[in-house]
Protein backbone atom coordinates (compact mmCIF):
# COMPACT_ATOMS: atom_id res chain seq x y z
CA UNK A 1 0.00 0.00 0.00
CA UNK A 2 3.02 2.20 0.71
CA UNK A 3 3.54 2.97 -2.99
CA UNK A 4 0.06 3.49 -3.77
CA UNK A 5 0.51 7.01 -1.28
CA UNK A 6 3.24 8.15 -3.98
CA UNK A 7 1.58 11.28 -6.09
CA UNK A 8 1.77 10.54 -9.92
CA UNK A 9 4.72 12.45 -10.84
CA UNK A 10 6.83 10.41 -8.50
CA UNK A 11 5.27 7.21 -9.59
CA UNK A 12 5.46 8.04 -13.12
CA UNK A 13 9.26 9.11 -13.01
CA UNK A 14 9.98 6.02 -10.89
CA UNK A 15 8.16 4.32 -13.73
CA UNK A 16 9.85 5.70 -16.58
CA UNK A 17 13.62 4.59 -14.43
CA UNK A 18 13.04 1.48 -13.54
CA UNK A 19 9.80 -0.14 -16.36
CA UNK A 20 11.13 -0.69 -19.88
CA UNK A 21 9.55 2.28 -22.28
CA UNK A 22 8.38 -0.96 -24.39
CA UNK A 23 5.77 -1.74 -21.73
CA UNK A 24 3.46 1.41 -22.55
CA UNK A 25 1.16 3.47 -20.78
CA UNK A 26 -2.60 4.58 -21.79
CA UNK A 27 -2.55 7.97 -22.57
CA UNK A 28 1.03 8.53 -22.38
CA UNK A 29 1.30 11.89 -22.40
CA UNK A 30 -1.28 12.00 -19.21
CA UNK A 31 -1.39 8.61 -17.72
CA UNK A 32 -4.63 7.42 -15.23
CA UNK A 33 -2.91 6.60 -11.88
CA UNK A 34 -5.73 3.81 -11.05
CA UNK A 35 -5.37 2.64 -7.35
CA UNK A 36 -8.67 0.78 -6.96
CA UNK A 37 -11.66 -0.79 -8.58
CA UNK A 38 -15.08 -2.24 -8.42
CA UNK A 39 -17.44 -3.42 -10.82
CA UNK A 40 -17.24 -1.47 -14.37
CA UNK A 41 -15.41 1.16 -12.32
CA UNK A 42 -12.08 2.48 -11.87
CA UNK A 43 -10.39 4.60 -9.59
CA UNK A 44 -7.39 7.25 -9.22
CA UNK A 45 -4.89 8.46 -6.53
CA UNK A 46 -8.03 11.39 -5.99
CA UNK A 47 -10.38 9.50 -5.77
CA UNK A 48 -11.79 10.32 -9.37
CA UNK A 49 -14.09 7.14 -10.81
CA UNK A 50 -13.60 6.11 -14.47
CA UNK A 51 -16.14 3.99 -16.56
CA UNK A 52 -14.42 1.19 -17.94
CA UNK A 53 -15.82 0.17 -21.12
CA UNK A 54 -12.13 -2.06 -22.47
CA UNK A 55 -10.94 -4.30 -19.95
CA UNK A 56 -12.30 -7.85 -20.94
CA UNK A 57 -9.65 -9.40 -18.26
CA UNK A 58 -12.31 -8.71 -14.93
CA UNK A 59 -14.53 -10.34 -16.59
CA UNK A 60 -17.37 -10.48 -14.00
CA UNK A 61 -16.37 -6.85 -12.62
CA UNK A 62 -13.13 -5.95 -11.15
CA UNK A 63 -12.25 -7.24 -7.62
CA UNK A 64 -15.51 -9.32 -7.67
CA UNK A 65 -16.32 -9.96 -3.76
CA UNK A 66 -17.05 -14.30 -5.12
CA UNK A 67 -13.57 -14.33 -6.89
CA UNK A 68 -11.82 -12.23 -4.05
CA UNK A 69 -13.46 -14.90 -1.66
CA UNK A 70 -12.64 -18.03 -3.61
CA UNK A 71 -9.12 -16.89 -4.16
CA UNK A 72 -8.40 -15.63 -0.27
CA UNK A 73 -9.87 -18.83 1.07
CA UNK A 74 -8.04 -21.42 -1.07
CA UNK A 75 -4.68 -19.45 -0.34
CA UNK A 76 -5.04 -19.71 3.22
CA UNK A 77 -5.44 -23.53 2.90
CA UNK A 78 -3.17 -24.61 0.17
CA UNK A 79 -1.23 -23.63 -3.05
CA UNK A 80 0.60 -26.48 -4.98
CA UNK A 81 1.38 -27.52 -8.15
CA UNK A 82 -0.86 -30.24 -9.89
CA UNK A 83 1.50 -33.15 -9.56
CA UNK A 84 -0.77 -33.67 -6.80
CA UNK A 85 -4.08 -35.19 -6.34
CA UNK A 86 -6.98 -31.86 -5.81
CA UNK A 87 -9.78 -31.65 -6.54
CA UNK A 88 -10.34 -28.03 -7.57
CA UNK A 89 -8.78 -29.03 -10.80
CA UNK A 90 -11.00 -31.89 -11.67
CA UNK A 91 -14.19 -29.93 -10.45
CA UNK A 92 -12.78 -27.25 -12.69
CA UNK A 93 -12.38 -29.03 -15.80
CA UNK A 94 -15.70 -30.93 -15.33
CA UNK A 95 -17.34 -27.58 -15.46
CA UNK A 96 -15.61 -25.96 -18.45
CA UNK A 97 -16.48 -29.42 -20.41
CA UNK A 98 -19.96 -28.81 -19.86
CA UNK A 99 -19.99 -25.53 -21.77
CA UNK A 100 -18.05 -27.31 -24.64
CA UNK A 101 -18.98 -29.69 -27.70
CA UNK A 102 -18.54 -32.89 -26.06
CA UNK A 103 -15.60 -33.52 -28.21
CA UNK A 104 -13.71 -31.23 -26.53
CA UNK A 105 -12.91 -33.18 -23.43
CA UNK A 106 -9.14 -33.54 -22.55
CA UNK A 107 -7.61 -29.98 -20.64
CA UNK A 108 -4.17 -28.06 -20.08
CA UNK A 109 -4.27 -25.36 -17.49
CA UNK A 110 -1.38 -22.75 -17.79
CA UNK A 111 -0.62 -18.99 -16.75
CA UNK A 112 -1.36 -16.71 -19.70
CA UNK A 113 -3.33 -16.66 -22.89
CA UNK A 114 0.26 -16.69 -24.60
CA UNK A 115 1.30 -19.69 -23.03
CA UNK A 116 -2.15 -21.50 -24.17
CA UNK A 117 -1.64 -20.60 -28.03
CA UNK A 118 2.18 -22.01 -28.04
CA UNK A 119 1.01 -25.24 -26.23
CA UNK A 120 -1.92 -24.73 -29.05
CA UNK A 121 0.59 -24.76 -31.49
CA UNK A 122 2.86 -27.88 -29.91
CA UNK A 123 -0.44 -29.94 -30.14
CA UNK A 124 -1.15 -28.51 -33.39
CA UNK A 125 2.21 -30.05 -34.42
CA UNK A 126 2.73 -33.19 -32.95
CA UNK A 127 -0.60 -34.70 -33.94
CA UNK A 128 -0.10 -33.63 -37.99
CA UNK A 129 3.39 -33.90 -38.04
CA UNK A 130 3.30 -30.67 -40.14
CA UNK A 131 5.23 -27.70 -39.09
CA UNK A 132 3.14 -24.47 -40.87
CA UNK A 133 0.16 -22.03 -39.68
CA UNK A 134 -2.34 -20.10 -41.42
CA UNK A 135 -2.96 -17.26 -39.85
CA UNK A 136 -5.31 -13.80 -40.66
CA UNK A 137 -3.67 -10.27 -41.81
CA UNK A 138 -3.13 -8.70 -38.66
CA UNK A 139 -3.61 -11.03 -36.30
CA UNK A 140 -2.60 -10.93 -32.73
CA UNK A 141 -2.02 -14.49 -30.51
CA UNK A 142 0.50 -13.41 -27.98
CA UNK A 143 4.04 -12.46 -27.02
CA UNK A 144 6.31 -15.77 -26.69
CA UNK A 145 8.28 -15.61 -30.13
CA UNK A 146 6.37 -18.82 -31.05
CA UNK A 147 3.21 -16.36 -31.39
CA UNK A 148 5.10 -13.16 -32.61
CA UNK A 149 6.31 -15.74 -35.48
CA UNK A 150 2.58 -16.39 -36.00
CA UNK A 151 0.86 -12.82 -35.45
CA UNK A 152 0.76 -10.33 -38.62
CA UNK A 153 0.52 -7.73 -36.38
CA UNK A 154 3.62 -7.57 -34.75
CA UNK A 155 5.79 -9.87 -36.97
CA UNK A 156 5.40 -7.00 -40.00
CA UNK A 157 7.22 -5.07 -37.66
CA UNK A 158 9.72 -7.05 -36.46
CA UNK A 159 11.55 -9.93 -38.24
CA UNK A 160 8.64 -10.07 -41.32
CA UNK A 161 6.72 -13.37 -42.40
CA UNK A 162 8.69 -16.37 -41.98
CA UNK A 163 8.48 -19.15 -44.80
CA UNK A 164 6.47 -21.43 -42.65
CA UNK A 165 3.70 -19.13 -41.96
CA UNK A 166 0.81 -18.12 -44.56
CA UNK A 167 -1.39 -14.79 -44.09
CA UNK A 168 -5.13 -15.09 -45.26
CA UNK A 169 -7.16 -11.99 -45.85
CA UNK A 170 -9.50 -10.88 -42.42
CA UNK A 171 -12.68 -11.75 -43.01
CA UNK A 172 -14.15 -7.94 -42.65
CA UNK A 173 -16.96 -7.50 -44.57
CA UNK A 174 -16.44 -3.29 -44.14
CA UNK A 175 -12.87 -3.02 -45.45
CA UNK A 176 -11.81 -6.40 -47.23
CA UNK A 177 -12.00 -6.84 -50.70
CA UNK A 178 -15.48 -9.14 -50.38
CA UNK A 179 -17.67 -6.68 -48.35
CA UNK A 180 -21.62 -6.02 -47.31
CA UNK A 181 -23.00 -6.16 -50.45
CA UNK A 182 -21.10 -9.60 -51.72
CA UNK A 183 -23.28 -12.09 -52.39
CA UNK A 184 -21.31 -15.08 -50.26
CA UNK A 185 -18.25 -13.21 -48.24
CA UNK A 186 -18.23 -16.33 -46.34
CA UNK A 187 -17.28 -19.06 -49.34
CA UNK A 188 -15.65 -16.28 -50.87
CA UNK A 189 -13.21 -15.64 -48.03
CA UNK A 190 -12.99 -19.34 -47.17
CA UNK A 191 -11.89 -19.67 -50.85
CA UNK A 192 -8.87 -17.34 -50.30
CA UNK A 193 -7.82 -19.45 -47.06
CA UNK A 194 -7.98 -23.06 -50.19
CA UNK A 195 -5.92 -20.72 -53.05
CA UNK A 196 -3.37 -20.11 -49.91
CA UNK A 197 -3.40 -23.79 -48.88
CA UNK A 198 -3.18 -25.50 -52.28
CA UNK A 199 -0.38 -23.04 -53.02
CA UNK A 200 2.01 -23.68 -50.26
CA UNK A 201 0.99 -27.25 -50.84
CA UNK A 202 2.33 -27.11 -54.30
CA UNK A 203 5.68 -25.50 -52.56
CA UNK A 204 6.05 -28.76 -50.70
CA UNK A 205 4.28 -27.15 -47.50
CA UNK A 206 2.55 -29.18 -44.71
CA UNK A 207 -0.09 -27.31 -42.92
CA UNK A 208 -0.17 -27.93 -38.88
CA UNK A 209 -3.19 -25.76 -38.39
CA UNK A 210 -5.07 -22.74 -38.93
CA UNK A 211 -5.01 -19.81 -35.96
CA UNK A 212 -7.61 -17.35 -35.63
CA UNK A 213 -9.60 -15.68 -32.84
CA UNK A 214 -12.97 -16.25 -33.04
CA UNK A 215 -14.20 -12.33 -33.20
CA UNK A 216 -11.10 -10.58 -34.56
CA UNK A 217 -9.75 -8.05 -31.69
CA UNK A 218 -6.59 -6.20 -32.86
CA UNK A 219 -7.85 -6.54 -36.24
CA UNK A 220 -10.26 -4.06 -35.76
CA UNK A 221 -13.64 -6.20 -33.99
CA UNK A 222 -14.76 -7.79 -37.01
CA UNK A 223 -17.45 -10.39 -36.81
CA UNK A 224 -16.69 -12.96 -39.63
CA UNK A 225 -19.37 -13.90 -41.51
CA UNK A 226 -21.67 -16.70 -40.80
CA UNK A 227 -20.49 -20.12 -42.35
CA UNK A 228 -16.57 -18.93 -42.73
CA UNK A 229 -15.62 -20.90 -40.32
CA UNK A 230 -17.13 -24.36 -41.27
CA UNK A 231 -15.57 -24.02 -45.09
CA UNK A 232 -12.33 -22.97 -43.66
CA UNK A 233 -12.18 -26.20 -41.57
CA UNK A 234 -13.03 -28.17 -44.46
CA UNK A 235 -9.81 -27.05 -46.47
CA UNK A 236 -7.77 -27.33 -43.23
CA UNK A 237 -8.80 -30.70 -42.68
CA UNK A 238 -8.61 -32.02 -45.98
CA UNK A 239 -4.90 -30.42 -46.17
CA UNK A 240 -3.97 -32.45 -42.55
CA UNK A 241 -4.29 -29.72 -40.01
CA UNK A 242 -6.05 -28.98 -37.87
CA UNK A 243 -8.38 -25.42 -36.64
CA UNK A 244 -7.57 -23.51 -33.10
CA UNK A 245 -9.85 -21.22 -31.99
CA UNK A 246 -8.52 -18.70 -29.98
CA UNK A 247 -11.27 -17.41 -27.44
CA UNK A 248 -8.47 -15.37 -25.43
CA UNK A 249 -10.35 -11.93 -25.71
CA UNK A 250 -14.23 -13.20 -26.31
CA UNK A 251 -15.07 -16.27 -24.91
CA UNK A 252 -17.04 -16.83 -21.48
CA UNK A 253 -20.76 -15.17 -22.57
CA UNK A 254 -19.35 -12.05 -23.91
CA UNK A 255 -20.80 -12.70 -27.16
CA UNK A 256 -23.70 -13.08 -25.49
CA UNK A 257 -25.60 -15.26 -27.49
CA UNK A 258 -23.45 -18.49 -26.92
CA UNK A 259 -20.77 -19.31 -24.22
CA UNK A 260 -18.23 -19.18 -26.75
CA UNK A 261 -17.81 -17.18 -30.21
CA UNK A 262 -16.97 -20.03 -32.06
CA UNK A 263 -20.77 -21.00 -31.61
CA UNK A 264 -21.34 -18.41 -33.58
CA UNK A 265 -20.60 -20.14 -36.37
CA UNK A 266 -23.74 -22.67 -36.13
CA UNK A 267 -23.75 -25.50 -33.57
CA UNK A 268 -22.94 -27.99 -35.16
CA UNK A 269 -19.02 -26.42 -36.10
CA UNK A 270 -16.56 -27.82 -33.48
CA UNK A 271 -12.80 -26.32 -33.90
CA UNK A 272 -10.30 -29.29 -32.42
CA UNK A 273 -8.36 -27.05 -29.99
CA UNK A 274 -9.55 -24.45 -28.39
CA UNK A 275 -7.50 -21.65 -26.57
CA UNK A 276 -8.97 -19.12 -23.36
CA UNK A 277 -7.14 -16.62 -21.46
CA UNK A 278 -7.61 -13.05 -19.93
CA UNK A 279 -11.21 -13.43 -18.52
CA UNK A 280 -11.21 -16.49 -17.45
CA UNK A 281 -9.51 -15.73 -14.24
CA UNK A 282 -10.77 -12.12 -13.70
CA UNK A 283 -7.49 -10.45 -13.39
CA UNK A 284 -5.74 -13.67 -11.80
CA UNK A 285 -2.92 -15.47 -14.08
CA UNK A 286 -5.41 -18.56 -15.69
CA UNK A 287 -5.47 -19.73 -18.96
CA UNK A 288 -6.27 -23.04 -20.53
CA UNK A 289 -6.06 -25.51 -23.88
CA UNK A 290 -9.12 -27.69 -24.58
CA UNK A 291 -8.77 -30.27 -27.45
CA UNK A 292 -10.28 -33.63 -28.31
CA UNK A 293 -8.88 -37.35 -27.25
CA UNK A 294 -7.23 -37.50 -30.47
CA UNK A 295 -4.90 -34.61 -30.39
CA UNK A 296 -4.09 -34.95 -26.49
CA UNK A 297 -3.03 -39.03 -26.96
CA UNK A 298 -0.58 -37.86 -29.60
CA UNK A 299 0.82 -35.11 -27.47
CA UNK A 300 1.17 -37.68 -25.35
CA UNK A 301 2.81 -40.38 -26.96
CA UNK A 302 6.15 -37.85 -27.19
CA UNK A 303 6.78 -39.15 -23.83
CA UNK A 304 7.81 -36.03 -22.70
CA UNK A 305 5.96 -34.44 -20.07
CA UNK A 306 4.07 -31.85 -20.12
CA UNK A 307 4.28 -30.05 -16.58
CA UNK A 308 3.54 -26.18 -15.94
CA UNK A 309 4.47 -24.97 -12.74
CA UNK A 310 1.68 -23.15 -11.47
CA UNK A 311 -1.16 -24.01 -13.94
CA UNK A 312 -4.00 -25.68 -12.52
CA UNK A 313 -2.95 -24.78 -9.10
CA UNK A 314 -5.50 -25.30 -6.12
CA UNK A 315 -5.85 -20.92 -6.14
CA UNK A 316 -6.34 -20.88 -10.22
CA UNK A 317 -8.87 -23.36 -10.34
CA UNK A 318 -10.75 -22.02 -6.99
CA UNK A 319 -10.58 -18.66 -9.00
CA UNK A 320 -12.13 -20.20 -12.28
CA UNK A 321 -14.67 -22.06 -10.88
CA UNK A 322 -15.99 -19.02 -9.49
CA UNK A 323 -15.87 -16.39 -12.50
CA UNK A 324 -18.31 -19.30 -13.79
CA UNK A 325 -20.39 -19.31 -10.32
CA UNK A 326 -20.77 -15.25 -10.86
CA UNK A 327 -21.46 -15.68 -14.81
CA UNK A 328 -24.05 -18.46 -13.86
CA UNK A 329 -25.75 -16.52 -10.66
CA UNK A 330 -26.14 -13.50 -12.10
CA UNK A 331 -26.38 -14.24 -15.52
CA UNK A 332 -23.97 -12.20 -17.10
CA UNK A 333 -24.26 -13.91 -20.59
CA UNK A 334 -27.92 -12.46 -20.91
CA UNK A 335 -27.21 -9.64 -19.72
CA UNK A 336 -24.55 -9.20 -22.13
CA UNK A 337 -27.26 -9.69 -24.98
CA UNK A 338 -29.70 -7.24 -22.94
CA UNK A 339 -26.72 -4.56 -22.84
CA UNK A 340 -24.91 -5.30 -25.75
CA UNK A 341 -28.14 -4.98 -28.02
CA UNK A 342 -29.11 -1.62 -26.42
CA UNK A 343 -25.88 0.01 -26.41
CA UNK A 344 -25.42 -0.90 -30.43
CA UNK A 345 -28.77 0.58 -31.52
CA UNK A 346 -27.93 3.46 -29.53
CA UNK A 347 -24.46 3.65 -31.21
CA UNK A 348 -26.18 3.31 -34.41
CA UNK A 349 -28.34 6.10 -34.07
CA UNK A 350 -25.00 8.30 -33.53
CA UNK A 351 -23.79 6.67 -36.96
CA UNK A 352 -26.90 8.23 -38.54
CA UNK A 353 -26.21 11.77 -37.07
CA UNK A 354 -22.32 11.61 -37.09
CA UNK A 355 -20.96 10.87 -40.83
CA UNK A 356 -17.30 10.02 -39.28
CA UNK A 357 -18.98 6.99 -37.98
CA UNK A 358 -18.79 4.78 -41.14
CA UNK A 359 -19.83 0.91 -39.22
CA UNK A 360 -21.26 0.01 -36.42
CA UNK A 361 -20.85 -3.99 -35.77
CA UNK A 362 -20.45 -6.53 -33.03
CA UNK A 363 -22.43 -8.94 -30.55
CA UNK A 364 -22.83 -9.14 -27.35
CA UNK A 365 -20.29 -6.69 -25.53
CA UNK A 366 -17.75 -6.59 -27.98
CA UNK A 367 -18.44 -3.85 -30.46
CA UNK A 368 -16.49 -1.90 -32.89
CA UNK A 369 -17.18 1.96 -34.07
CA UNK A 370 -15.14 2.52 -37.54
CA UNK A 371 -14.76 5.86 -38.22
CA UNK A 372 -14.06 7.24 -41.34
CA UNK A 373 -12.67 10.29 -43.27
CA UNK A 374 -14.78 9.64 -45.85
CA UNK A 375 -17.85 7.66 -46.65
CA UNK A 376 -17.05 6.57 -50.15
CA UNK A 377 -13.07 5.30 -49.59
CA UNK A 378 -13.87 4.74 -46.03
CA UNK A 379 -10.40 6.06 -44.76
CA UNK A 380 -9.56 5.43 -41.57
CA UNK A 381 -10.26 8.43 -39.22
CA UNK A 382 -7.05 7.72 -37.08
CA UNK A 383 -6.06 11.27 -35.75
CA UNK A 384 -9.85 11.66 -35.11
CA UNK A 385 -9.77 8.49 -33.37
CA UNK A 386 -6.91 9.22 -30.78
CA UNK A 387 -8.81 13.15 -30.39
CA UNK A 388 -12.09 11.24 -29.16
CA UNK A 389 -10.59 8.99 -27.00
CA UNK A 390 -8.83 11.88 -25.48
CA UNK A 391 -11.76 13.93 -25.01
CA UNK A 392 -13.53 10.76 -23.21
CA UNK A 393 -11.05 10.08 -20.79
CA UNK A 394 -11.21 14.37 -19.45
CA UNK A 395 -14.89 12.96 -18.98
CA UNK A 396 -13.72 9.95 -17.09
CA UNK A 397 -14.55 7.27 -19.34
CA UNK A 398 -11.63 4.91 -20.76
CA UNK A 399 -11.82 3.58 -24.40
CA UNK A 400 -9.41 2.37 -26.76
CA UNK A 401 -8.95 2.12 -30.22
CA UNK A 402 -8.15 -0.90 -32.75
CA UNK A 403 -7.40 -2.02 -36.67
CA UNK A 404 -4.74 -1.08 -38.65
CA UNK A 405 -5.58 2.39 -39.17
CA UNK A 406 -5.96 2.43 -35.17
CA UNK A 407 -9.24 4.30 -35.95
CA UNK A 408 -11.92 1.53 -34.63
CA UNK A 409 -13.25 2.54 -30.92
CA UNK A 410 -13.52 -0.83 -29.16
CA UNK A 411 -16.12 -1.68 -26.53
CA UNK A 412 -15.59 -4.48 -24.34
CA UNK A 413 -16.47 -3.97 -20.88
CA UNK A 414 -16.65 -6.04 -17.93
CA UNK A 415 -19.82 -8.14 -18.19
CA UNK A 416 -21.30 -6.03 -15.64
CA UNK A 417 -21.51 -2.87 -17.76
CA UNK A 418 -25.14 -1.72 -18.02
CA UNK A 419 -27.57 0.44 -19.24
CA UNK A 420 -27.13 3.29 -17.32
CA UNK A 421 -23.52 3.05 -18.50
CA UNK A 422 -24.37 2.66 -22.29
CA UNK A 423 -26.26 5.83 -22.21
CA UNK A 424 -23.84 8.13 -20.46
CA UNK A 425 -20.86 6.34 -22.70
CA UNK A 426 -23.18 7.68 -26.23
CA UNK A 427 -24.34 11.04 -25.03
CA UNK A 428 -20.65 11.60 -24.33
CA UNK A 429 -19.61 10.21 -27.41
CA UNK A 430 -22.46 12.33 -29.28
CA UNK A 431 -21.53 15.56 -27.66
CA UNK A 432 -17.83 15.26 -28.44
CA UNK A 433 -18.53 14.32 -32.10
CA UNK A 434 -20.70 17.00 -31.90
CA UNK A 435 -17.68 19.55 -30.44
CA UNK A 436 -15.63 18.58 -33.59
CA UNK A 437 -17.89 19.11 -35.88
CA UNK A 438 -18.60 22.57 -34.83
CA UNK A 439 -15.14 23.70 -33.57
CA UNK A 440 -13.06 21.19 -35.21
CA UNK A 441 -14.73 20.86 -38.80
CA UNK A 442 -13.97 17.25 -39.05
CA UNK A 443 -16.62 15.32 -39.79
CA UNK A 444 -19.29 17.89 -41.26
CA UNK A 445 -17.38 17.99 -44.56
CA UNK A 446 -17.11 14.04 -44.61
CA UNK A 447 -18.79 13.74 -47.27
CA UNK A 448 -18.11 16.59 -49.61
CA UNK A 449 -14.36 16.55 -49.39
CA UNK A 450 -11.11 14.89 -47.36
CA UNK A 451 -11.07 15.44 -43.87
CA UNK A 452 -8.76 18.31 -42.83
CA UNK A 453 -6.11 17.65 -40.05
CA UNK A 454 -6.80 18.41 -36.31
CA UNK A 455 -5.81 21.14 -34.08
CA UNK A 456 -3.88 19.76 -31.46
CA UNK A 457 -4.33 23.13 -29.89
CA UNK A 458 -7.94 23.05 -30.17
CA UNK A 459 -10.42 22.55 -26.74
Amino acid sequence: MAADQRGKAETLALRRRLIGSSCRLFFPEDPVKIVRGQGQYMYDEQGAEYLDCINNVAHVGHCHPLVVQAAHEQNQVLNTNSRYLHDNIVNYARRLAETLPEQLCVFYFLNSGSEANDLALRLARQYTGHQDVVVLDDAYHGHLSSLIDISPYKFQNLDGQKEWVHVAPLPDTYRGPYREDHPNPAEAYASDVKHLIDSARERGRKIAAFFMESLPSVGGQIIPPAGYFPRVAEHVHRAGGVFVADEIQVGFGRVGKHFWAFQLQGEDFVPDIVTMGKPIGNGHPLACVATTQAVARAFEATGVEYFNTFGGSPVSCAVGLAVLEVLEKEQLQAHATHVGSFLMELLRQQKAKHPIIGDVRGVGLFIGVDLIKDEATRKPATEEADYLVSRLKENYILLSTDGPGRNVLKFKPPMCFSLDDARRVVATLDAVLTDMEEVLRTCATLRLQPCPALQVSCP
